[in-house]
């Protein structure tokens, strides 16, 4: 039997949407054993089109594998008391409920470690529970703006817009994990267990700022925020041939390698472009020059030369085709498989190679409150008790096709 990284640790995920279900389904793909609870209402990301079956979208398939799926009332006595039954067999629990929802539902960190003093809380929300902004409602475009991302899009383009992707969810859940990892080993060492806060706007501020802090890094300022390189005019992708590409001589050796090979003897020597302190003032113009000699060969012509002079490139990945991608396919990155209730479909691999602990998918998204009997059973719930808890489950199950 195959060893995993996280043998023998229990994660609950009381999140919904993207953060903390991705951050609990990373710690699943480590071997973590990871029970979802859901409300009887079930996770919005459920919903989420397009769907074979009302309740497993595609965002749910993406974000909920290697788990087990439980319905619990939080409000009701019997589903708050299984629920805290369940915390005190966990090492980890992660939510995004905000300080004030889990205070009105009795599970405050205060109150579980009560029950289970090793339990690692982590709580992620949109903002710092010790601000003003502690209960607003946060979603990736809020946090966002509030981090300074948008702020930076402005810049670049002109226009305060959102990047087209849930940034901060995303590098918030990559957050959680490391965090929540880290925590793990202090109470594997000391048997304690702690609370772990990560709020996004916090954490989406800090990523930006790495490089965005730029001059006021320094005290005075020595220059303005923004790093020159990424917010110059005319950093994209360039129109190839036949196609598009990232042609990105970075250094000043790159550079000159870059427009000699291409024919360009003047540009290679060109004083725009000598050193950092000249390149970090003429970027836009470097730009325009690979902008302008970027149509007169095709991608692989430029993928050759880029290769036989070490100069970063890259084509331009068509997402609509990116399950025929040679590299994406050899990788594993995205592989066909069968799902028990909604058939033939793609999943997404797991980036990270381990040469002991192999990670990936052990078992797809459930549906709603697939386990949730065998859980309580496990907590010592009589069958009579699970009949009555779990009615409502299982009417909800067929409802959306969970058990066809």
């Amino acid at each position: 039997m195959t060893t995993t990284a996280l043998d023998g640790v229990r994660v609950i995920d009381l999140a919904t949407v993207v953060m903390g279900p991705y951050a609990a389904q990373i710690l699943g793909d480590l071997g973590a054993d990871v029970i979802k609870v859901e409300a009887p209402g079930g996770d919005s990301a459920r919903l989420a089109p397009p769907a074979r079956h009302p309740g497993m979208g595609h965002l749910a398939l993406n974000v909920n594998r290697n788990k087990r799926s439980v319905t619990l009332d939080l409000k009701s006595a019997d589903g708050k008391a299984a629920f805290r039954d369940l915390v005190a067999s966990a090492d980890i629990l992660i939510t995004n409920m905000r300080p004030g929802a889990l205070d009105r539902l009795g599970i405050s960190h205060a109150e579980l470690a009560e029950i289970n003093p090793r339990l690692i809380t982590c709580r992620a929300q949109g903002f710092r529970a010790d601000s003003e902004l502690a209960d607003r409602a946060a979603y990736d475009e809020i946090v966002q703006a509030a981090s300074g991302m948008t702020d930076i899009v402005r810049r670049a383009t002109g226009t305060p817009s959102y990047v087209p992707t849930v940034l901060a969810d995303k590098v918030c859940a990559l957050t959680i994990a490391y965090s929540v990892l880290a925590a793990l080993v202090h109470q594997r060492a000391t048997g304690q267990g702690q609370e772990v806060e990560v709020p996004m706007a916090d954490t989406m501020l800090a990523f930006t700022l790495v490089e965005h802090l730029s001059g006021h890094t320094f005290l005075p300022d020595a220059g303005s925020t923004g790093f020159n390189r990424s917010l110059a005019a005319g950093h994209a992708a360039v129109a190839t041939k036949d196609g598009w590409a990232c042609i990105l001589p970075y250094s000043p050796r790159n550079i000159a390698d870059f427009f000699a090979a291409a024919g360009r003897d003047d540009l290679a020597t060109d004083e725009r472009f000598v050193d950092r302190t000249q390149l970090s003032r003429h970027q836009e113009e470097l730009y325009g020059e690979i902008a302008a000699i970027a149509p007169t060969r095709t991608t692989d012509d430029w993928a050759a030369l880029c290769a036989e002079h070490s100069i970063p490139f890259a084509p331009v990945l068509d997402l609509e085709t990116a399950h025929e991608d040679p590299y994406v396919v050899d990788g594993g990155l995205l592989t066909e498989q069968e799902h028990p209730t909604e058939g033939p479909y793609r999943s997404i691999g797991f980036p990270v190679r381990f040469s002991q602990t192999p990670a990936g998918m052990r078992t797809p998204t459930p549906p709603q409150g697939a386990d949730t009997a065998d859980v309580l059973r496990e907590l010592g719930r009589t069958e009579e008790q699970i009949a009555e808890m779990t009615a409502g489950d299982a009417a909800q199950r067929s409802s959306t096709g969970g058990a066809r």
